[in-house]
């Protein structure tokens, strides 16, 4: 699926996961394009792909279980999946410009 979650409410975004989750415990394998934070915490696996887009992405980041991509120190996907974590928990967030590692 590609960005199966663009445009849709928070509502609609659980609805969609459940979906999912009814596939994957039917025995099938859904491979996503996805940029929400929620599914891809959801996931079994993440390849981070990047740095940047276009002709200054398309290479491994990093590849591995939700947790292990929020790790990672160079990853986009893993800084923002940090930040969100603290926004949850109620800690104050501040994220550097584009290209940056967060604070």
């Amino acid at each position: 699926m590609d960005e199966p979650s663009t445009g849709l409410h928070f509502a609609d975004v659980a609805r969609l996961l459940g979906v999912v989750q009814r596939l994957v415990d039917a025995g099938n394998t859904v491979l996503t394009i996805e940029h929400d934070l929620d599914l891809i915490r959801a996931t079994d696996h993440v390849l981070d792909l990047g740095p940047e887009g276009g002709e200054a992405g398309g290479y491994v980041v990093v590849e591995g279980t939700p947790t292990e991509v929020t790790a990672h120190a160079t990853s986009h996907t893993g800084a923002e999946s940090r930040a969100g974590l603290r926004r949850e928990a109620g800690e104050a967030v501040s994220i550097r410009a584009q290209g940056q590692d967060e604070r």
